[in-house]
């Protein structure tokens, strides 16, 4: 992305009320997942890998999350 600001002969258009929220609310819950991550990473760093044993395999998650956008999904006849 560009640090550059847009030129000013282009008028920024103005979002609706309703949609700046939606919008700050995207950025406010994408800022509070950065910060678990990062949390995460500043914790590996000071303390190192946790064991295997502490760990959840991948497959696992993976299909408690297919399972989670499954019941998410609406059945379809």
């Amino acid at each position: 992305m560009s640090e550059q600001p847009a030129p000013a002969d282009h008028a920024r258009q103005q979002l609706e009320p309703a949609a700046a929220d939606a919008v700050r609310a995207y950025a406010a819950k994408t800022r509070e997942n950065a910060d678990q991550f990062a949390a995460v990473l500043e914790d590996i760093a000071e303390n190192g890998l946790p064991s295997v044993e502490d760990c959840t395999p991948w497959e696992q998650l993976r299909e408690e999350h297919l399972a989670r956008l499954a019941a998410q999904r609406p059945a379809v006849a």
